[in-house]
């Protein structure tokens, strides 16, 4: 029952997650679009890895897969890097939690660590195709340093019901 549980409710909630990036993205862009700051909102990221963490999801390379092609499509208009990228993190994270403990304090470094390398490597994509011109110390500055301060944030207020909801209904 529980795993019928989690066949349904991780798709919803991902694609919540997905939907509610841009939406907070849209109210808030006048605050997160600014000539000094640029914040990327990364829920989806952070509902695959708590479900890399305390769950087990059937096939979540394809849902990550899957949901980094309509984020592409959806949010940049174009097949995008997205679609390799959430699975890679996906795998790298699933990897990495063997290791590992599953406590706050670890899923949060895993998870700053994860935001990082997702920023960097659609930073590092774009200036290859000729698509941003920033420095790397504005990038750094401008860019990954207040996206982090966000998405840490969300963390620490969605940790605790999101662990919980995946050990529920695990």
């Amino acid at each position: 029952m529980k795993f019928i549980k989690m066949k349904y409710l991780f798709p919803i909630g991902l694609f919540l997650a997905l939907f509610l990036d841009g939406s907070l993205t849209l109210a808030f862009d006048q605050y997160f679009f600014t000539p000094f700051i640029a914040i990327e909102s990364r829920l989806v990221l952070l509902w695959l890895i708590m479900a890399v963490c305390y769950s087990e999801v059937e096939h979540i390379l394809l849902w990550s897969g899957f949901v980094g092609a309509i984020f592409d499509i959806y949010y940049l208009g174009v097949m995008g890097i997205f679609i390799l990228i959430f699975p890679l993190i996906v795998y790298l994270t699933r990897e990495i939690m063997q290791f590992l403990n599953r406590s706050f304090i670890v899923v949060l470094l895993v998870y700053l660590i994860d935001i990082t390398v997702v920023t960097i490597l659609f930073y590092w994509v774009n200036s290859l195709i000729g698509f941003t011109s920033v420095s790397v110390t504005e990038f750094i500055s401008r860019t990954l340093g207040p996206t982090l301060v966000y998405n840490l944030l969300w963390f620490v207020l969605l940790y605790y019901p999101l662990e919980r909801l995946f050990e529920d209904v695990q």
